[in-house]
């Protein structure tokens, strides 16, 4: 889930909503999901998102609940789906299947304790955004008018390119790797209760007296979903190890140190494989009665989304927020 030891180093601030007004962000759908995935398995009855034949959809809950933040704050969201996975991440994601495998264990134990809090909690390990969520998500967007593009790799670094291009003025991941892939500016903790930390690259760079370049080395030095890390290099160990020999590879030398696939990672980094084929609106017209009817079609009680919806509609509705209307 990205190199969270850059936070050491990146330039965050918090910023309030009421400044956000107007943005567009490239929000990176999978990780977005995912976090709002999780919380409603773990504080949800599994009956609420399950369907009759057993096909679990708390997905839908999770979009209703989280949609009507952007709405209100007068924020356009644009998601940005995952493509075909490089082969630098498989290793990341064998680790991450065989974690939620061991989860799946713990749940069932605790469940034939009688423990139900405790097996939520590892239930809410165990998701995977299977291709049922990954469609029925992209049908409520479409009914919502909610617009998303397809990146052709990591959604993460499409996000960031949308944000370098200037076609939306943030990207929005919890991942401090949008750092690398040159995002200039990232919203996080945007599925978090109170406002979101912005993520400034330009004044991590400036902070710390790197190149984007650099600070891309000292991102590898401590390891990525993409590279191992070399062992005893932290955040601010890598600084000052570019600082003084001036690139990774020479931090490598001196250190007598290699780190697998490196200019791969590297490239990966520097020169992500993003698309321009794509287009969107930023005035949308959400059929929230459709929506509403697709979500019910799914089982899902109409109690478990009714707040989310009214939100939704109170919105667009609100003076002020021509975007919506």
């Amino acid at each position: 889930m990205g190199n969270a030891a850059l936070r050491e180093l990146a330039a965050i601030e918090e910023v309030p909503f009421e400044d956000l007004s107007g943005a567009v962000v490239a929000i990176d759908a999978h990780n977005w999901l995912y976090r709002y995935l999780t919380t409603t398995v773990k504080w949800t009855a599994d009956g609420v998102y399950t369907t009759a034949d057993g096909t679990e959809v708390a997905n839908l809950i999770g979009l209703v609940q989280g949609l009507p933040k952007f709405f209100e704050n007068d924020i356009a969201p644009v998601f940005v789906f995952d493509g075909v996975v490089t082969d630098l991440k498989e290793g990341e994601i064998s680790e991450r299947r065989a974690a939620k495998e061991r989860a799946k264990a713990k749940a069932q134990a605790a469940r034939d304790r009688g423990d139900g809090i405790e097996a939520a909690r590892l239930d809410a390990r165990t998701q995977s955004l299977t291709d049922t969520i990954q469609k029925t998500t992209r049908e409520l967007l479409d009914l919502l008018d909610v617009p998303y593009v397809e990146a052709p790799a990591e959604g993460e670094a499409q996000a960031a390119h949308m944000a370098k291009s200037g076609t939306v003025d943030y990207a929005g991941t919890e991942d401090y790797d949008a750092l690398l892939f040159g995002s200039p500016l990232t919203l996080r903790q945007l599925t978090s209760k109170g406002d979101p930390e912005r993520m400034d690259l330009a004044a991590t760079l400036e902070k710390h007296d790197l190149t984007y370049e650099q600070l891309v080395d000292v991102g590898i030095l401590c390891g990525t979903d993409f590279n191992e890390g070399v062992s005893g290099i932290g955040p601010k160990t890598a600084v000052k190890a570019i600082h003084e020999h001036g690139d990774l590879a020479s931090v490598l030398d001196a250190r007598d140190a290699a780190i697998g696939n490196l200019e791969s990672v590297r490239e990966l980094f520097l020169d992500p494989d993003v698309t321009e084929d794509y287009e969107f609106d930023v005035d949308p017209s959400p059929d929230i009665e459709a929506a509403r009817a697709f979500v019910a079609d799914w089982e899902i009680p109409a109690e478990e989304v009714s707040t989310g919806f009214e939100r939704i509609e109170e919105s667009i509705t609100q003076t002020g927020l021509d975007r919506w209307t």
